[in-house]
């Protein structure tokens, strides 16, 4: 069942997001007087057409991964005299730019009212108190101490340790002071820590910012109760279930769920043995970690079991929740603020401060919207958001067969007066495609070491 949710998850996340940026390119071609041939949902073979009173084919591809809008255009085939004012090269350069930038704009637009919906709707989170500093790191040289809440990184407000990830994100590979403003708001005292940072970084595969920096998130007692088992794991081969409880490993006594995580990091490849108790009974099971490399060369155990979630307490959450004005302008800020990472996480990437292993493919994103999807509304919105954002800083790049690359030929045909000739668009074209190839195998390599 939960391959088919997440398949399902999948097709409803690539067919949002494919849908209005193509519907971005038709509406403002249709808008600039242009004959839209075809507005096609996937590509291959259409497994459903449909024309309609506009003239335009509608269909459906077999291959969910993309999407195009196919409009007249004498480049690529005959048009008759009576048409080739409605083609989209004899549109003026302006026309054109506008239809070009409007599927990645739409994207953008798409996260913005995603955000205002979640804003307005109210969504809750968990406050951002610190449970541990671990000694000898970035938070603890910094002076930060347990029980104390985050109000601000670099001078930004944050409600929830999610907000603090994202502050904490666009400082990796960076130096210079990191400024934390945390301490105790409810009793009235707050503080400014400075951390600093010398190139920071960090393994993204294996940890969160907010770990890297040594903070551990204050949490309610979390029992080694399983959650989720995932299929094909070493948790699942040995035959462990949702809803057992761990009591011991090897005879060590287990009575949180980070000793059970630790315990089996730390034993790769090495068969381990499991007393749970299952529906009152105790039984024992051996368990033998999976292993990974770790880019710093360390490796590590893992069994591919997700935790019970616990309860928690009531003072511990905060509901957001902002009326429509307010929930638009936050919504404005965080599509600006994922925006701004998102570049600047392409510019680490091609510096190398950051690793192109934290590339991600399709297999990923299926992962994760399926995950997003079972967590509830709110966390698939999110995620919808995010890869919004996502596809549409990626398309705006000025890279040949992307929406970025051809602005890039409308903008020098502005200045120069003229296009840009075939020949060095054919040129462009080439290269671009074996730029999209090669982070498209990455991103898959990438894929299939996860699994």
């Amino acid at each position: 069942m939960s391959l088919i949710n997440t398949i399902l998850a999948t097709l409803v996340t690539l067919g949002v997001l494919v849908t209005i940026h193509e519907w971005g390119h038709f509406w403002v071609a249709r808008r600039c007087g242009i004959r839209v041939l075809r507005f096609s949902i996937g590509f291959g073979k259409p497994l459903w057409v449909r024309q309609g009173k506009d003239g335009t084919e509608y269909a459906i591809a077999s291959i969910p991964l993309g999407g195009y809008v196919k409009m007249l255009d004498e480049r690529e085939g005959e048009v008759p005299p009576e048409l080739r004012s409605q083609a989209f090269n004899n549109k003026s350069v302006w026309q054109r730019i506008a239809v070009v930038a409007a599927g990645p704009l739409v994207n953008l637009l798409f996260a913005v009212l995603a955000y205002w919906f979640l804003f307005s709707l109210g969504i809750t989170v968990v406050k951002p108190v610190i449970g541990t500093v671990e000694p000898g790191t970035i938070a603890a040289r910094a002076g930060l101490e347990s029980q104390m809440e985050i109000v601000e990184v670099d001078g930004r407000a944050v409600n929830s340790w999610d907000e603090i990830n994202l502050a904490l994100a666009a400082r990796i590979g960076e130096s210079g002071n990191l400024v934390i403003r945390a301490g105790d708001p409810e009793a009235g005292w707050l503080k400014t820590y400075t951390a600093p940072l010398n190139g920071w970084s960090i393994e993204l595969e294996s940890q969160s910012p907010i770990q890297a920096l040594g903070l551990i998130p204050w949490r309610p007692q979390v029992k080694p109760l399983v959650g989720q088992v995932i299929e094909g794991g070493a948790a699942e081969t040995a035959g462990l279930k949702a809803g057992d409880l761990v009591k011991s490993v090897d005879g060590q006594t287990v009575e949180q769920w980070m000793q059970l995580v630790s315990i089996v990091q730390q034993a790769p490849d090495r068969q381990l043995e499991f007393q749970i108790e299952r529906r009152g009974a105790d039984i024992l099971v051996p368990v033998t970690p999976n292993s990974r490399t770790l880019d710093s060369g360390e490796v590590q155990g893992y069994i591919g079991v997700g935790v019970e979630s616990p309860e928690w307490p009531a003072n511990s959450l905060r509901t957001l929740s902002l009326n429509p004005i307010e929930a638009f302008s936050s919504g404005v800020d965080k599509t600006a603020q994922m925006i701004g990472l998102t570049l600047d996480s392409i510019g680490k990437m091609i510096v190398g401060a950051i690793s192109v292993k934290n590339l991600s493919g399709p297999i990923t994103i299926a992962k994760v919207a399926g995950a997003s999807a079972a967590s509830g509304l709110e966390s698939f919105v999110g995620f919808l958001a995010y890869l919004s954002v996502s596809l549409g800083v990626l398309n705006l790049l000025p890279i040949p067969m992307l929406d970025g690359g051809h602005l890039v030929y409308y903008i020098v045909e502005l200045v120069r007066g003229k296009p840009v000739s075939e020949r060095i668009q054919v040129l462009g074209m080439k290269i671009g495609m074996a730029i999209l190839l090669t982070l498209m195998s990455l991103a898959m390599i990438n894929d299939i070491a996860r699994l």
